[in-house]
């Protein structure tokens, strides 16, 4: 794998990896932009065929952030964390705690958060060990599950993709096709 090759194709200046042997956590946090503020972005927690495919999602999904902090207006710049999730059995409050200990090492320069794989508890767990974690409950003063909010946004970008396409502004009649309904789909 071509690692500097991958910064520069991706447009990044920081790549964090972590391996915690006891509770088998691999984790890489991918951090693309740090102009408006700390890089903020979610969490994925997948199986990964080949690192490289997870350190390439991380890359990808980092540099989206920093977008889309920036449409949005917020002082954050991008970034995203990446765990491979191991094969066989394993302790996920472990893990999510070694995780937690990573992100604290990091010293506020990435805000993690839910995202695929994932889960309100997770980061709970993670908020148990850092202050840089969101979308933790609200009965803890987080912003809870973010699912509804990014289902949302795929509604809108779907409603733009049509308005620009079709020239029309309803779905009714419409079909559309989404890949992979978990907790946004759902929604």
């Amino acid at each position: 794998m071509d690692l500097f090759g991958q910064l520069t194709t991706h447009d990044f200046g920081e790549v964090h990896v972590a391996r915690d042997q006891a509770s088998g956590l691999r984790a890489i946090v991918a951090i693309h932009d740090t102009r408006l503020g700390p890089a903020l972005g979610g969490c994925r927690f997948l199986h990964y065929d080949r690192e490289e495919s997870a350190l390439v999602d991380a890359l990808r999904l980092a540099r989206g952030m920093t977008y889309k902090a920036a449409l949005a207006g917020i002082d954050h710049g991008g970034g995203k964390s990446v765990l491979l999730r191991p094969r066989g059995h394993f302790d996920r409050v472990a893990l999510f705690r070694a995780f937690g200990r990573f992100i604290d090492a990091l010293g506020g320069h990435y805000i993690t958060a839910e995202d695929s794989g994932t889960s309100l508890e997770d980061m709970e767990v993670v908020r148990g060990v850092t202050r840089h974690v969101t979308g933790v409950s609200p009965q803890n003063g987080g912003s809870g599950d973010p699912s509804p909010f990014t289902a949302l946004g795929v509604r809108r970008g779907i409603e733009a993709c049509v308005k620009h396409r079709l020239g029309r502004s309803d779905l009714e009649g419409l079909h559309v096709a989404v890949q992979g309904v978990g907790h946004v789909g759902y929604f």
